[in-house]
């Protein structure tokens, strides 16, 4: 079972730049920590979970992390699309449902 020691942020910083630099297992070695928990905080820091300053990525890390953003956003812009389409559809439906309401009233039909 782990110990549940915490670490804090500056150590976490630290122990990744380490770990980018020697890798996972010689720094978790150098730091008495299990390679478990720095291949976490490594893979926390790519995904942004952990910030780990700026000037600590490497240029492919910074690469990847800015063509997601780009297709983030390029999604977000393609759903902000469809939404007001369904938006627009919604609006047309509730129109139209309120006009056959009224066009059945006025001719005097009941359900059924």
């Amino acid at each position: 079972m782990g110990t549940g020691r915490q670490y804090d942020e500056e150590f976490k910083k630290q122990a990744i730049k380490l770990g980018k630099e020697v890798g996972i297992k010689a720094a978790a070695e150098e730091l008495g920590i299990p390679k478990g928990t720095l291949g976490t905080w490594l893979k926390k820091a790519r995904t942004g979970e952990i910030d780990t300053g700026s000037g600590t990525r490497t240029p492919e890390e910074s690469l990847n992390l800015a063509e997601q953003l780009q297709a983030a956003n390029k999604r977000i812009k393609e759903l902000e699309k469809a939404n007001r389409e369904l938006e627009e559809l919604n609006e047309f439906l509730e129109e139209a449902s309120a006009f056959f309401a009224a066009s059945r009233r006025k001719s005097g039909k009941k359900n059924g």
